[in-house]
């Protein structure tokens, strides 16, 4: 089926600023409550927030194999399931419905007025209800910065890291929407210079400027997804802010990996950006030697050059964005990811979610935690308010934005912005 949404020429009948991440050529998919107190699929033309369950129950989507409730559930896992066809036709449709030149909804003020919202009126939640999470490791500047740091630059990247995708799988249960704030964890630590560990709380807390993709259904148990097919299994992406507290990490990770230090809190951006809607912004992704085994080996552009940046805002005080990457950097793309992750036949339902892992570039002012950025907090990130930062302090907020532009378009993802809180109070008193 033709991607008939994403054509450049077409304009929207719906107010979309030219700077606007969401202009008829996005079509994200999201869940919110409306003002009537009601949960709803929807989508976002420019400011405007469109509920697909009363376009639905109106007759909008009639000759597209639909269920009735479709859009009319809490998480997008059932859509999510329809596959890429249906994916496909819905974004036309919506495509066409808010072109400039149809006026069928147009001008019909009874069906706008059941349709449309503003986004002061509604209220984003979880898009998908995720069943697992993995988090990868994929992005070979941020890999080798950190082994640096730990082991030293002769032996920064670890004998398997050039061969396969690492990963680990995180914990779906605290993934939260943008706007949640976050609790400082508490957990064991081992201070330098003591020979016991303490507990308390993280006193290096950090972010990680990450993405994340959302699956459909795509194997049975047993079965590998082969690489040329990967990309069909993916629904869209999100920005991922994976919060970090590298004191607990530093102690816990030996030798199975992260646990405590990551498992508190990931927050999402709420609007799932879908894979064709990234299309006109495929990219090479970097060179990789040596070559991967022939289940990892792939054809054509399988990144995507998305601009990201990383903010902190400290309370009462205008935020200063202190780094800038680009999802292209990741050296693992998100089909070699998805290959490795089934090629021992871990089944993939709708809903999963697969973690980038930190996305740092080639120089400092694109690296993608505070970690980096700070260089374990010898070199301070001097904020615009002369204050400085080696990680986050409390009542932060950490913003995070994404998108893509070329001389036709602009598709971006909005943002994710969640603030760190203190230690969580019935805890203190333990």
């Amino acid at each position: 089926m033709p991607n008939f949404a994403n054509n450049t020429d077409r304009t929207s009948w719906l107010y979309v600023d030219k700077n606007s991440d969401f202009p008829i050529q996005n079509i994200p998919f999201g869940v919110f409550l409306t003002r009537d107190d009601i949960i709803t699929i929807g989508t976002r033309i420019g400011d405007t927030a469109i509920d697909l369950g009363a376009l639905h129950q109106l007759g909008y989507f009639d000759n597209i194999p639909l269920t009735e409730d479709i859009f009319l559930q809490d998480t997008l896992n059932d859509f999510i399931a329809d596959g890429r066809q249906t994916w496909r036709a819905v974004r036309n449709r919506i495509a066409d419905i808010f072109d400039v030149n149809n006026d069928t909804l147009k001008n019909n003020p009874a069906h706008k007025e059941t349709v449309l919202f503003r986004l002061d009126e509604i209220e984003m939640q979880l898009p998908v209800h995720i069943g697992d999470y993995t988090d990868f490791y994929a992005s070979k500047e941020h890999a080798t910065n950190v082994g640096t740091m730990f082991r030293g630059a002769e032996n920064a990247l670890m004998p398997n890291w050039l061969h396969l995708p690492v990963g680990y799988h995180g914990r779906s249960s605290t993934i939260i929407p943008s706007g949640i704030a976050v609790h400082r964890p508490q957990g064991q630590t081992l201070p330098n210079g003591v020979e016991n560990p303490v507990f308390g709380p993280s006193k290096l807390v950090d972010f990680e400027l990450e993405m994340a993709f959302i699956t459909t259904n795509a194997n049975d148990i047993g079965e590998p997804i082969p690489i040329e097919e990967a990309e069909s299994y993916i629904f869209g992406l999100v920005l991922f802010n994976d919060w970090s507290a590298r004191d607990i990490q530093k102690w816990e990770y030996v030798p199975l990996g992260p646990f405590l230090s990551k498992n508190f809190a990931s927050s999402i951006s709420p609007w799932i950006v879908t894979l064709d809607a990234l299309e006109p912004f495929r990219t090479a992704g970097p060179e990789q030697s040596p070559q991967p085994l022939p289940y990892l080996k792939f054809s054509g552009n399988k990144s995507f050059d998305i601009k990201l940046e990383a903010a902190i805002q400290p309370k009462n005080a205008k935020e200063t964005v202190v780094t800038r990457s680009n999802f292209k950097y990741l050296y693992w793309n998100m089909a070699q990811q998805l290959a490795h992750h089934s090629i021992n036949g871990c089944k993939i339902n709708a809903g999963d979610m697969m973690g980038s892992g930190t996305i740092s570039g080639p120089d400092p002012s694109s690296f993608g935690s505070m970690l980096e950025l700070s260089w374990r907090g010898e070199n301070p990130v001097l904020l615009n308010n002369n204050e400085s930062r080696k990680f986050i302090e409390d009542y932060d907020t950490v913003i995070m934005r994404g998108y893509c532009e070329n001389q036709d378009t602009r598709i971006g993802f909005g943002e994710v912005r969640s603030q760190l809180l203190p230690v969580f109070e019935s805890q203190k008193k333990r």
